[in-house]
């Protein structure tokens, strides 16, 4: 089952705030990837995969109704 990085990061208990400032990014970047605006690097998806603690292959990044 995939995940929404939005989900993901919800689930584990961060606001959109905390997230981004452990995974070095800003809370607009982070609206962006989430949103699918833009897409973040490798480095920042593996970063998310530690934060939220969801396999690589599970994470997406579209909208949470796109789902």
């Amino acid at each position: 089952m995939k995940i929404t990085a939005r989900a993901a990061r919800v689930n584990k208990g961060f606001n959109m705030e905390e997230a981004a400032k452990l995974l070095g990014i800003t809370r607009k970047t982070l609206w962006n990837y989430e949103m699918g605006e833009t897409s973040p690097t490798l480095d920042t998806v593996k970063k998310m995969v530690v934060l939220y603690g969801v396999p690589q292959e599970k994470l997406i990044f579209l909208p949470n109704d796109n789902t």
